[in-house]
C-alpha cells in the first residue's frame, strides 16, 4: 500500500480532536494533529499519538472466544453467535426479558456504530436492567439538564472564546479538555481568555493542572459544592444581585428558589463547604458583576450524595446572573444531527420523566432508561422472579470502575451466561462465556453522535476509516444486529443487514408518512450506521431536507469537506431550545427543591479526619489506556497523593507504600506526598488495579496500580442513582502494620 496521510477524528476522549494520521504499506508511521479541523484546529494530546498503540497492541482480540472446558477459546464468527443463540434463546424463554441485564461503558461514546446500535440491542432485548457508565459520572449533570431545560442532552456549555469570568467547580479541563464540554485545546484557549483581561477561579479539593494555570484556586471539602452553590445563590437574593436581563419572562420558579436557599447563608454553610463566608459572597458578586460570565462544574459535583442538586444550582447561578444563553456565558450548542433540542415543535415539548419502574431489590428509579450501575451486583446475587441470570457488556469494564468491584467479579460467576463486546479480555470480559471482538478505531469511519451537543463550536465533522479491517471481521453495529436478531427470535443466521433495513423503514414511516419510498430511495447505497448518520444530518437543523432545502446538509457534503464543516460559534437558542411542557426554564424543579432541603440535615455533619478523592491523568482515561506504551511509559501515575502533614500523622515517608483502609475494603497504595491536596484528603486515580491473572493486559499488568472503586461504598445520589466516589472515609496505615 503507498504512503497516504488519512484524516481521523480521536475517539479516546471527549476533546475528539482531528487526526493526521500517515500510514505507508498498511503500518501506521506517524499521528499529528489535523490543521486544517475546523474544530480542533491542530492540537494534539498525547492519547491522540497513542491510537497507533491501540491498532497495533497484541493484547487487542482480533478474533471471537467462547469457553470450553472452562477456559476461553478463539472459534469462528458463527460458532460465537451459536453458542450465543445456544444459552440465550432458552434462558429469556425461561425466565423473561428482564434475566439479561445490559451494561455499556464510556468508549462506546466514541464510536458511531455502538452509539446507534446499543440502543436498537436494548429494546429487542426488552429488559428493564440497563446500566451504564452515566450512573458512574453524569447522570446528575444529564438529570438537571431534563428537568430545567426539557431533554437529557440541553447542556449549556461555557462560551470560552468571549467569556471574560470563569469559575470552574470539581473540573479539571487542562487534563480532560472538557468534559460535557468539548473543548480541545482548553489551555490555548484559557491563556487567551486570561491576556484579553479574563479571570479564571477554580474551587477543587485538590489543585489540579486547571488550577495551576487559573488566576486562584480555592479549595473545597469534598462533597461541599451544594453548599458552597447554595451559599451563593443565597447572597444573590440577600444582596439584590439578580441579572435576569432579557430571559425573565421565560425563568419560572424564581420566588421559590429564593425561598429555598433562604437556610444557606454564606456564614452557616461556610464550615460544611471549608471556604470561609467572605469569599462565597465575593464570589458571588464577581459572577453578577462580570458582563460576560459562566459557571462550570463537572465531575466533582457530579460524584456525591447531593450531586444532582449542585448541577442544578450552577445552571440556576448562571440563570440568575444573567449569563444564560448569551455570549460570553453558558450557551446551548447546535448540533447538526441527533440532537433532541433541534427536533419537534421549538419552544416546548414533553420534558423528562423518571421512575417508570425501579429496580427489583434496592427499588431504585430509572432515569433515562437507567438504573444505577452500583446496583448491577445485587440484581444478580437476589434469587426471585427477575432474577439477572445473563449479562452482556459492551466496552464495559465495571469492575474496575464502578464501585464495589470485586463484589460485582464475583457476583458473574453466579450468571447463566455472559457476553461481552470489547477490544481485550479485561478484568470484566475475562468472565465471559462468549467475547467478540471490536475493530480497531482505525477500522471504520466516525461521526461524533453525542459531542457536538456539548462542544464549544457548532460543527459537522465525518472521518473515513484509516485502514481496512480484516475481511471476516464484521463490523460493530453488524455484530449487535446479529444479538438483536437473536433477542427476536430470529436465530443467530438471520441477516443483520436485511433487518438493518427492515428496522430503518419502520423509523422512517413514522415521520415520512407518504415520502418513506422517497426518503429510503435517497438513503440508497448507504448501510448501517453511515444510513443513519445521512437521514440524521439531512433532517437536521442545517440539513437539505432531502431537497427540500437546496444546500443543505449531507453525509456526502460533509463526508467531501477537508476537516468538517464550520457551523459557527454559539448563539442564543431561548426559548426556542427548551422542551419542558412550560416553554419555560424550570428553575424550581419539585424533586430539586426537596432535595436541597434534605441537605439541611446534613450541614451540621462533621468532617471525617481523611477522605478519598479520585483525580484525571492526561495520559490515561478510565480503566482502558494503561495497556499502551505511548502512555503507560514515564513515572508511576497511580500513586496516592497526601498533604504532607496527613503524611507525617501516619508516619509515612515520601515514596512509602501503605495500606488505604475503607468500610469496603483496602488497597496498598505508593505514598506521594504533595500540598496540592488539601489536609484531609487522599487523591488516586480511578481505574487502576490491573492484578487479575485472567485478564489479558500484559503491559498494564507490569504496574496494575491500586482499585479507588474497591475502597468505595455502593452509595448513590438518590435522584440521579450516580454513584458516590468522592468523600468516602479512609485511613493510612504503613504496609508493614
Amino acid at each position: 500500500m503507498p504512503a497516504t496521510t488519512r484524516y481521523r477524528i480521536c475517539p479516546l476522549c471527549e476533546a475528539c480532536c482531528g487526526l493526521a494520521v500517515s500510514t505507508e504499506g498498511g503500518r501506521i508511521v506517524g499521528i499529528r494533529g489535523a490543521e486544517d479541523d475546523v474544530f480542533s484546529r491542530g492540537y494534539l494530546c498525547p492519547k491522540g499519538y497513542a491510537l497507533k498503540d491501540l491498532h497495533e497492541d497484541p493484547d487487542r482480540l482480533r478474533t471471537p472466544l467462547v469457553r470450553r472446558d472452562g477456559r476461553l477459546q478463539p472459534a469462528s464468527w458463527d460458532e460465537a453467535f451459536a453458542e450465543i443463540e445456544r444459552r440465550l434463546t432458552p434462558l429469556i424463554a425461561q425466565h423473561g426479558r428482564d434475566a439479561v441485564a445490559l451494561s455499556v461503558g464510556n468508549p462506546s461514546a466514541h464510536k458511531m456504530g455502538l452509539l446507534l446500535y446499543v440502543p436498537r440491542l436494548a429494546r429487542s432485548l426488552g429488559t428493564r436492567n440497563v446500566f451504564t457508565a452515566s450512573t458512574l459520572d453524569q447522570m446528575p449533570r444529564q438529570l438537571a439538564n431534563g428537568l430545567m431545560f426539557g431533554s437529557w442532552l440541553s447542556n449549556p456549555v461555557p462560551d470560552i472564546v468571549r467569556c471574560d469570568w470563569l469559575l470552574v467547580i470539581g473540573a479539571n479541563p487542562a487534563v480532560s479538555n472538557g468534559s460535557m464540554w468539548t473543548v480541545p485545546d482548553f489551555r490555548g484557549k484559557a491563556k487567551a481568555m486570561r491576556a484579553r483581561g479574563g479571570r479564571i477561579v477554580v474551587v477543587d479539593p485538590r489543585r489540579t493542572e486547571t488550577a495551576e494555570a487559573a488566576d486562584e484556586h480555592l479549595f473545597i471539602r469534598p462533597g461541599g459544592d451544594v453548599f458552597l452553590l447554595a451559599g451563593m445563590v443565597h447572597t444573590l437574593f440577600d444582596e439584590g444581585l439578580l441579572r435576569t436581563g432579557r430571559l425573565a419572562p421565560l425563568l419560572a420558579g424564581v420566588d421559590a428558589v429564593r425561598e429555598a436557599v433562604m437556610p444557606f447563608a454564606p456564614e452557616r454553610v461556610a464550615a460544611r463547604c471549608g471556604i470561609a463566608a467572605p469569599a462565597i459572597r465575593r464570589l458571588a458578586r464577581e459572577l453578577a458583576a462580570a458582563p460576560r460570565a459562566a459557571v462550570y462544574s463537572r465531575l466533582g459535583t457530579c460524584t456525591q450524595r447531593f450531586g444532582t442538586a449542585a448541577s442544578w444550582l450552577v445552571e440556576v447561578l448562571n440563570a440568575l446572573t444573567g449569563h444564560l444563553d448569551e455570549p460570553g456565558g453558558v450557551m446551548f450548542p447546535k448540533a447538526a444531527a441527533f440532537a433532541d433540542n433541534t427536533a419537534g415543535q421549538p419552544g416546548t415539548g414533553r420534558g423528562v420523566t423518571t421512575g417508570r419502574h425501579r429496580s427489583r431489590v434496592s427499588g431504585a428509579p430509572e432515569v433515562w432508561g437507567e438504573l444505577p450501575m452500583t446496583l448491577l451486583a445485587e440484581e444478580i446475587e437476589t434469587p426471585g422472579p427477575g432474577q439477572v441470570r445473563a449479562l452482556i457488556t459492551v466496552a464495559s469494564n465495571p469492575v474496575l470502575s464502578s464501585p464495589g468491584g470485586p463484589r460485582l467479579a464475583r457476583a458473574f460467576g453466579q450468571l447463566d451466561f455472559m457476553l461481552g463486546l470489547d477490544l481485550y479480555l479485561n478484568e470484566t470480559t475475562r468472565h465471559a462465556d462468549v467475547v467478540l471482538p471490536g475493530q480497531s478505531p482505525l477500522e471504520h469511519s466516525h461521526y461524533d453522535v453525542a459531542f457536538p451537543q456539548l462542544s464549544w463550536r457548532n460543527h459537522a465533522r465525518f472521518s473515513e476509516a484509516v485502514l481496512p479491517p480484516a475481511p471476516e471481521h464484521p463490523p460493530e453495529w453488524q455484530q449487535l444486529m446479529r444479538v438483536v436478531a437473536i433477542a427476536r427470535g430470529l436465530g443467530a443466521q438471520a441477516d443483520p443487514r436485511a433487518l438493518d433495513d427492515d428496522l430503518l423503514e419502520a423509523e422512517v414511516r413514522k415521520f415520512a408518512g407518504e415520502r418513506t419510498p422517497q426518503v429510503l430511495a435517497a438513503l440508497a447505497g448507504l448501510q448501517g450506521p453511515e444510513r443513519l448518520l445521512d437521514l440524521a444530518l439531512r433532517t437536521g437543523p442545517y440539513g437539505d431536507l432531502f431537497g427540500l432545502r437546496p444546500g443543505g446538509l449531507s453525509l456526502q457534503r460533509v463526508r467531501s469537506a477537508a476537516g468538517g464543516i464550520d457551523l459557527g460559534e454559539l448563539s442564543p437558542r431561548l426559548p426556542e431550545a427548551l422542551r419542558t411542557p412550560s416553554g419555560k426554564v424550570e428553575l424550581a424543579p419539585p424533586a430539586l427543591l426537596a432535595d436541597l432541603h434534605e441537605a439541611l440535615a446534613d450541614l451540621d455533619a462533621p468532617a471525617a479526619p481523611l477522605v478519598l478523592i479520585g483525580r484525571r491523568e492526561v495520559r490515561s482515561n478510565n480503566s482502558w489506556m494503561h495497556n499502551l506504551p505511548t502512555l503507560a511509559k514515564g513515572p508511576q501515575r497511580c500513586t496516592a497523593l497526601v498533604h504532607p502533614d496527613d503524611a507525617a500523622a501516619a508516619g509515612l515517608a515520601d515514596g512509602a507504600h501503605a495500606w488505604l483502609v475503607s468500610a469496603a475494603g483496602r488497597a496498598e497504595v505508593v505514598v506521594e506526598h504533595s500540598d496540592a491536596v488539601m489536609r484531609g484528603v487522599v487523591s488516586l486515580p480511578h481505574g487502576w488495579g490491573h492484578d487479575d491473572p485472567q485478564a489479558r493486559l500484559s503491559l498494564a499488568a507490569q504496574r496494575p496500580g491500586a482499585n479507588l472503586n474497591a475502597l468505595l461504598t455502593p452509595a448513590r445520589d438518590p435522584l440521579s442513582g450516580n454513584a458516590v466516589l468522592a468523600g468516602e472515609p479512609v485511613r493510612l496505615e504503613a504496609a508493614d502494620a
